[in-house]
């Protein structure tokens, strides 16, 4: 409500915002006030992880298999089919056959006016070279980009609630990152270009080292500095406290950004969230039964099991909101499917949360 607010308030703030950005050639790759934001949100994810627990986690082979393969194997895929089926067959008279969406250059690519590349034809907007590709393509590809960015640090909490195995959470948290370090990029080149979107692999690159290299390699050189000088007692009752509000107010802030900017497309059309929203919805269901019965079959008790389940339903969305912001730009229908799936994973995981709870007794 405050972003949409905002955008009717003061339209121009969440623009300028947008435009101190860094620039490649015309394109701008990299929104600074969003790269801040968005460092401030992971910068605390990898600052509380114990990378000699990684290690250990090797030990316990069924639980981390199972997620490993439901996140990468499977996850990335199922979102890309039902999204595709949802936006781009059943909801694509209601989006509109006509709507386009105009989003950012591909990074490295220098086309003329005119040119196409994939399903997007190169045009000028207010004097910056754009391609205009079809609205509910650009909503595929904020979907596809959550499909491929598993588990966030908020699955802490969802496994905490759920009474799981934090230890086993706190794993997986910290091998994701890892894996989405070698996955991510390749996943969602395949996965744009196959739903023929302009494939920017530099800027995959880039989006992968700025909101994911940049912050592990800061949280565990700050974390190994913080107990060699202070010791592990001060810096998990000090330090990690502190944190905390910084982190929900860099999510706010990204948030309110987005939203401010794509207010007038929220009012004057409050049904493009639902259409985006079905099938986002449709997806963690689908993940977190298919892991939770996987589990069950596998012989996992429930400690084990729920986390893992949880941590497919999940989404990384901080990544996932940079990528998209970072490829497409922030006014993008890509940016905005992002931020939806922020709105509906809350009140979905605590939903999964109570199933959880209820069903602990299919267990061992």
């Amino acid at each position: 409500m405050a972003g949409i607010a905002l955008g009717k308030v003061a339209p121009g703030i969440a623009k300028h915002l947008d435009g101190l950005a860094i620039y490649v050639g015309d394109a701008p790759v990299v929104s600074i006030p969003i790269a801040i934001c968005l460092f401030f949100m992971m910068y605390p994810i990898m600052v509380k992880i114990d990378f000699g627990e990684v290690l250990m986690a090797g030990k316990n082979i069924k639980p981390v298999g199972l997620t490993l393969f439901v996140n990468w194997a499977i996850k990335p895929f199922t979102m890309y089919a039902i999204s595709i089926f949802f936006l781009g067959t059943l909801f694509y008279n209601f989006i509109g056959p006509e709507a386009v969406d105009h989003v950012k250059m591909p990074l490295g690519l220098n086309l003329t006016v005119g040119a196409t590349h994939g399903v997007g034809k190169v045009i000028l907007v207010n004097g910056l070279k754009v391609l205009e590709v079809p609205l509910w393509r650009s909503y595929l590809a904020g979907c596809i980009l959550l499909g491929i960015a598993p588990c966030t640090v908020m699955v802490l909490v969802w496994g905490f609630l759920a009474r799981g195995n934090d230890g086993h959470t706190l794993v997986m948290v910290a091998i994701n990152s890892l894996v989405m370090l070698f996955l991510f990029g390749p996943l969602g080149g395949f996965l744009l270009g196959v739903g023929r979107l302009p494939v920017p692999w530099q800027a995959l690159v880039l989006s992968i080292g700025i909101y994911v290299a940049l912050p592990l390699v800061a949280g565990y050189t700050s974390r190994k500095l913080i107990i060699r000088a202070r010791g592990e007692t001060w810096f998990k009752e000090k330090f990690l406290h502190v944190l905390t509000p910084i982190t929900i107010t860099a999510l706010l802030v990204t948030l309110v950004l987005l939203f401010s900017f794509k207010g007038d497309v929220i009012v004057s059309n409050p049904l493009t969230i639902l259409w985006i929203a079905i099938p986002l919805f449709i997806q963690t269901n689908l993940i977190f039964w298919l892991a939770y019965g996987l589990a069950r079959m596998m012989g996992l008790n429930y400690t084990d099991a729920a986390p893992s389940a949880m941590i497919g339903a999940s989404n990384h969305f901080e990544v996932a909101i940079a990528t998209a912001v970072l490829l497409f730009g922030l006014s993008s229908g890509a940016a905005l499917a992002t931020v939806v799936g922020v709105l509906i994973e809350v009140p979905v995981m605590l939903m999964l949360v109570k199933i959880c709870l209820k069903t602990d007794h299919w267990f061992s």
